[in-house]
């Protein structure tokens, strides 16, 4: 029997009977009706979801666009221009009474023919867009409607003011849907479209019709022809590449659609069509809203608050700022010939710190890459760096004003990469220089030298501290490379980091002497002259800066009332030919503060009252002696005094490092009359190979002693006999010892040559490769 009742229940005779049971009756009624209900449920779900917009409307006082004109005068009142600016760019806002309907036909037809017709999502055309996609297997053609790109809009603004960038693509397009039925819950289609060409993206940027009307055509919206209409309604689909400055073919190529989609949609006739795009339209300059400094008033535009007047009144002399403006253009056009095409200057008030002028680039509104911002682009620095490197070596007592430095051949080891030889823009070696010398003829391998004692990381915090906020990479990201400026730094950020060299009251004296060193037209004499651009006919101190390749020339300087700062090269990066900064930027500087200073010449820089003047030896720092080839006074510090008091008892020979230098020198009066081996180092590796040749060297004395004949012998066996300071010797491999004797005076040094097969050879800085002749 229990087996019959399993098999009828498992017929649909026996399941049916299970339904039929009193007790199943209501499971029967859920059983037959589930698939309705949980319709219906969706669809309250759908309708819920679809109704929570109305909760949360968007009115059309919501996105009002306030504030939306702004006019910039100079420090005297006068007129620098009119910035039509809502989130700091330029846009007008009118009613739809005010805009032409020529243009509103023309938007309308190239953008959304269904506005009236649909709501916030254009279903139709979503489903379009979807079977066009499959079939092509890509995206053909976009859904969006004027409400949808109303929504775009502002996310796009939102998102910028409040995270700093854009949304996932998913997620925006969520938010764009959501404001969209949030702005058709809260207003009329006419609101819409009022808010949505007002916002319109026009080029240059350029935001909204009324804006763009004034700018490009110096007409209102509502007086907009026809072939002016189509024209701007053509721009937002790409409103960079069809910028009309700059791209006007291929915007006449785009505005041949919106005619065609006008004449499909009956606003115009097809023979319109062909008249209206053979119609010469002219685009006026951009500088008509704007008298001078373009890029300093946008970008003061986006310093300003929100609730800021309607005439603000700033820092600049207009006077001057057009001096400079003219200045920028002059040097460029007189260096075009070796590839040099931008420029950029700076003039800041030394008591105030006020921006007297500022000019980003010869010509705003002359192309793209006029519209770059040369004040506040980040470039290599090159040398401009090395007076703040060499302030805190003083000031952590690293190095001394009294410090001899060593521009030699030196070389260090970068781990994962070449072999880094710093070398000078001349390509040569001085040798023993001073602190001063160095600074001022801006001699790379001493500064290379001192950011090693002084540490990157303590050189980059110093810098970070001077205002240098795009510094942001670790130390060993910049590596030793950072005192020749490896980094990129702002003209803006290097011109208000020199105001602490201008006024330097507070800070450690040390500034003082960095300050006089960079005033000092004989220190820098050995590489720039006496008489320089730099030189200027009143105090003044000052700066120049080369980056690699030509590629940026800077200078920067100041004298006891103002700051500038130059900067000449190519936006593009493109390296100019052969010029430095002295040959590119400095003329600028000069022709400046010689403007500024035309009048009224500025006062002297404080004395160093916390210095007191010694003479030194030139080779040495100490105090001279009766050996000491040449002497100068140098400024030192209290606290050094007894130091250079004892060192003039100290005998004084040119440390090992000078080596390699020295061998280079014909004769030197820096050898003084000791015998002593200069190739090869004591210990020191070299590889060896048939037909090699090693030049062994010893310093050449000068005097009474020069003449006298030397004796050379390896291991023992007289290999010369000669009054040379050098002999060559085939290498052979093994270990070897040379011995040089002249009279009762002899030196001598160990070293190998090894087989370049050898694995075992450790190639330091003591490698040589051989002489071959």
């Amino acid at each position: 029997m229990k087996c019959k009742a399993w098999r009828r229940a498992s017929t649909g005779q026996g399941f049916n009977g299970f339904w039929e049971r009193p007790s199943h009756v209501f499971l029967r009624f859920l059983w037959r009706y589930w698939w309705q209900r949980s319709l219906l449920i969706i669809l309250l779900i759908l309708l819920c979801v679809r109704s929570l917009p109305y909760a949360v409307p968007i009115h059309a006082e919501d996105i009002a666009q306030d504030q939306l004109a702004v006019e910039f005068l100079d420090r005297n009142g006068l007129f620098l221009g009119t910035l039509l600016t809502q989130e700091q760019e330029h846009t007008a806002a009118v009613p739809l009474d005010q805009i032409s309907p020529t243009f509103l036909q023309a938007i309308l037809s190239a953008e959304d023919q269904r506005f009236y017709q649909h709501g916030p999502l254009d279903l139709r055309a979503v489903g379009r867009s979807l079977l066009e996609a499959a079939e092509a297997r890509r995206v053909v053609s976009g859904a969006s409607t004027i409400t949808m790109q109303l929504a775009r809009m502002l996310d796009q603004a939102e998102t910028r003011s409040s995270r700093g960038r854009a949304l996932p693509t998913l997620t925006q397009k969520g938010r764009e849907v959501w404001l969209a039925w949030r702005l058709a819950a809260g207003m009329n289609k006419e609101e819409i479209l009022a808010a949505y060409v007002n916002r319109l993206p026009m080029g240059s940027n350029i935001y909204g019709v009324e804006a763009a009307a004034q700018v490009y055509f110096g007409i209102p919206a509502s007086d907009l022809t026809v072939a002016q209409s189509s024209l701007l309604a053509a721009l937002p689909n790409d409103p960079i590449d069809l910028d009309p400055y700059f791209h006007f073919d291929a915007l006449k190529q785009r505005q041949g659609y919106v005619l065609d989609r006008m004449a499909e949609d009956e606003h115009i006739s097809s023979q319109q069509v062909s008249q209206v795009l053979a119609e010469k339209v002219v685009i006026q300059s951009r500088q008509q809203c704007i008298e001078a400094a373009p890029h300093f008033l946008f970008w003061l535009a986006k310093q300003l608050p929100e609730d800021h007047a309607a005439k603000v009144k700033t820092t600049l002399d207009l006077p001057l700022q057009r001096f400079v403006e003219t200045q920028v253009r002059q040097v460029v056009r007189s260096l075009t010939d070796k590839n040099v095409h931008h420029a950029a200057a700076l003039v800041i008030d030394n008591k105030t710190g006020e921006v007297f002028a500022y000019v980003g680039s010869p010509d705003y509104f002359a192309s793209e890459a006029g519209r770059n911002d040369g004040v506040q682009a980040l470039r290599q620095p090159g040398s401009t760096l090395k007076p703040f490197l060499y302030q805190l070596a003083l000031e952590n007592n690293v190095i001394a004003s009294n410090t001899i430095l060593a521009d030699v051949p030196t070389r260090y080891a970068i781990p994962g990469a070449k072999t880094y030889s710093p070398v000078d823009y001349s390509e040569t070696f001085h040798g023993p220089v001073r602190v001063r010398t160095a600074l001022a003829n801006s001699l790379n391998i001493p500064a290379v030298r001192i950011l090693e004692k002084v540490g990157v990381s303590n050189f980059l915090e110093r810098l970070r501290t001077l205002g240098f906020e795009h510094l942001t990479e670790s130390s060993d990201h910049y590596g030793l490379g950072l005192a020749l400026g490896s980094g990129e730094v702002s003209l803006w950020e290097l011109a208000h980091a020199y105001l602490s060299f201008s006024d330097s009251q507070d800070a450690h004296p040390t500034w003082d002497l960095v300050r006089d060193i960079l005033s000092d037209p004989h220190a820098r004499a050995l590489s720039f002259g006496v008489n320089s651009v730099l030189n200027l006919p009143f105090p003044s101190a000052v700066k120049t800066g080369t980056s690699s390749d030509f590629r940026d020339t800077w200078t920067v300087g100041f004298t006891t009332d103002y700051t500038v700062a130059t900067w000449v090269g190519n936006f593009s990066g493109e390296p100019m030919r052969k010029i430095s900064g002295a040959s590119g930027a400095a003329p600028l500087w000069q022709r400046i503060l010689l403007h500024l200073h035309e009048e009224k010449e500025p006062g002297s820089f404080s004395a160093l009252t916390d210095w007191v003047k010694r003479p030194i030896c030139t080779v040495s720092g100490h105090k001279p002696g009766a050996d000491c080839p040449a002497i100068v006074e140098e400024y030192l510090s209290p606290d050094d005094l007894a130091a250079y008091e004892r060192s003039a008892d100290s005998p004084f020979q040119l440390p090992p490092v000078y080596d390699e230098w020295l061998a280079s020198q014909p004769d030197s009066a820096l050898v003084g009359n000791d015998l002593r081996i200069l190739t090869p180092r004591e210990d020191a590796y070299f590889v060896g190979g048939e037909g090699s040749r090693l030049a062994l060297q010893i310093a050449s004395p000068v005097g009474e002693n020069s003449a006298e004949t030397v004796e050379w012998r390896l291991n023992g066996e007289l290999l010369a006999t000669t009054t040379e300071r050098q002999v060559f010797w085939p290498m052979q491999l093994g270990e070897w010892v040379l011995e040089v004797t002249r009279g009762e005076q002899s030196d001598r040094v160990r070293f190998q040559v090894r087989s370049p097969e050898d694995s075992s050879i450790n190639r330091g800085f003591s490698v040589a490769e051989p002489i071959k002749n």
